[in-house]
């Protein structure tokens, strides 16, 4: 009788633990575009980045080592503060790229996921001033990665590797790099509900009307504001249940996935908010599992016999097929690497590895997520706010978690909603005063009708809101200074510099009426170049 019972409650326990394992199962062909979705991220970083490299990442630039330690949120080493020299910096940026390179190809994939991640962080460290949400998504991602078999399907590794590829992992890793974008998505939800805007959808709507944020189809999008009021209202929901995104199975998750696919490039297409939009596409797709690859190659075949024969429907492949064993071929000829760097394990040593019953595996699982669910609530918003006792005490213990997490305030509570723009007014030596920002005579009036442009990239817009920051009143200071020193050779040299955020309330009545918008003009700082003392030159009409 005693045995009867036992059984009944294996059963359960083990259908709970299948259930489990499912849910956080990542197929490995997954895990393969996600590997190259990191990397080519990386690449496409360093090269965007390269374009301000003297003035973001040199210590003679805009922000020194110095500077970059005092304004860092985490008390870590950098790579890039073991030397000054511009050509170090450039060494390190190289050998950036080439491990990118190798994480591409899956060559030592777990070595080349681990370093991948340090220099990672220690590129965000050395210049904390223009980092987004996107830099923090990337390097929690690029974190929980290393603890993921990245290299067992469509790699060198893959190729060198004793027997059959892994078909998909269930493992602790898996299960926190999908909590880890369930975490941003509800996490940001909870914090729009505080806000009617984001309740009616409205939100959108002012979103879209900021001129120094949209771009390519930004103005077409917000002419039709009740499609994207239902839009916006549309996107909150999404982030509110996107649990299912890991609670759901099959072709309804696929969909899901799509769905948020679908919404993050739709912000990238009009809206200019850096990387995020593909660093989000890069987690969201590790929710693909074996159903996805199936219906596509199903979908594919279905699509060639269609169009032909079986005959013409293998003749269509056939390219692909040689594509293929061109490229086992050559990663043949590339020496093989030691098998701690394969991210690759045999399903004897998986075993061994395992011994676990299902049973025992759903316990597993439940505490990983309850792990993931406490260190997300801490990080996300001061849970844990008592300077004493236990609570202090579990905070103490997290803190080597989440102190490179985030609230995830992304446009959240209420969005911004107003528009930005920069005006310095400045002296010369001939007596002239003009807009040192812009290059222009003084005026205080736009800059231009698409204020996206004032910024050269989408890093100096993030490290114009740093300079507008009261925390960093150094900052503006080494920007004055340098405006300054850059113009001090010319015959038009200048003598005294001030700076002036400008800012539009953007209302649902003048989203596409800039001249009728409340202007404010907040000063940030006032500079006398040289010996000069600083001085009001001529302060706004508004």
């Amino acid at each position: 009788m005693e045995d009867g019972w036992r059984d009944r409650v294996s059963e359960p326990g083990e259908a709970v633990g299948r259930y489990l394992r499912n849910c956080i199962r990542i197929d490995t062909r997954t895990l393969a575009v996600f590997r190259v979705a990191l990397a080519s991220l990386v690449l496409v970083d360093l090269l965007l980045r390269s374009r301000n490299f003297s003035t973001f990442y040199t210590d003679g630039g805009l922000v020194s080592h110095e500077l970059a330690r005092e304004t860092t949120p985490l008390e870590v080493g950098s790579l890039y503060f073991v030397s000054s020299e511009p050509a170090a910096t450039a060494a390190l940026f190289v050998a950036h790229g080439l491990i990118a390179l190798a994480l591409l190809v899956g060559y030592r994939t777990r070595i080349a996921t681990a370093l991948s991640f340090v220099f990672v962080l220690s590129l965000d460290l050395a210049n904390p001033l223009v980092l987004s949400y996107a830099d923090v998504l990337f390097a929690w991602l690029s974190f929980w990665a290393i603890f993921l078999p990245l290299g067992a399907r469509w790699s060198i590794d893959a190729v060198h590797a004793d027997g059959p590829p892994r078909r998909s992992v269930a493992s602790l890793g898996s299960a926190f790099v999908l909590f880890q974008m369930i975490t941003m998505y509800t996490v940001n939800a909870a914090h729009k509900t505080a806000s009617d805007l984001w309740l009616t959808g409205e939100a959108a709507v002012l979103v879209l009307g900021l001129d120094d944020m949209t771009f390519l189809l930004g103005d077409l999008v917000r002419s039709a504001p009740t499609a994207l009021q239902i839009g916006g209202l549309t996107w909150f929901l999404m982030l509110s249940f996107s649990w299912l995104l890991v609670l759901t199975r099959g072709r309804l998750r696929t969909a899901l996935v799509a769905a948020f696919v679908a919404a993050h490039l739709s912000f990238a297409l009009t809206v200019r908010i850096g990387a995020f939009a593909y660093v989000a596409i890069a987690g969201v797709i590790l929710f693909l599992q074996a159903e996805f690859w199936d219906d596509s190659r199903r979908l594919a075949r279905n699509v060639c016999v269609r169009t032909g024969t079986d005959e013409t429907a293998a003749f269509t492949t056939k390219p692909i097929t040689t594509a293929r064993s061109l490229l086992e071929a050559f990663a043949a000829t590339v020496p093989r690497p030691g098998p701690s760097s394969l991210g690759v394990h045999s399903n004897a040593l998986r075993r061994k590895q395992a011994p676990w019953g299902p049973f025992a595996v759903s316990h597993a699982l439940v505490a990983a997520v309850a792990v993931v669910v406490l260190v997300s609530a801490l990080s996300a918003g001061g849970v844990v706010d008592d300077e004493s006792g236990p609570a202090a005490e579990a905070n103490a213990a997290t803190s080597a978690l989440v102190d490179h997490q985030t609230e995830w305030r992304i446009f959240a509570p209420e969005p911004r909603t107003t528009d930005r723009y920069y005006v310095f007014p400045a002296t010369t030596e001939d007596g002239e005063v003009i807009d040192a920002y812009n290059d222009r005579e003084l005026s205080y009036e736009r800059p231009s009708d698409e204020l996206q442009t004032q910024y050269g990239t989408y890093r100096e817009r993030f490290y114009m809101n740093s300079v507008a920051t009261p925390d960093h009143p150094e900052v503006p200071a080494r920007l004055a200074e340098s405006i300054c020193t850059e113009r001090s050779g010319e015959g038009d040299a200048i003598t005294h510099l001030e700076m002036y955020l400008i800012e539009e309330e953007v209302t649902l009545e003048t989203i596409d009426s800039p001249a009728e918008r409340t202007r404010e003009a907040t000063r940030l700082y006032r500079h006398g170049c040289g010996d000069a003392d600083p001085i009001e030159i001529e302060p706004p009409p508004f």
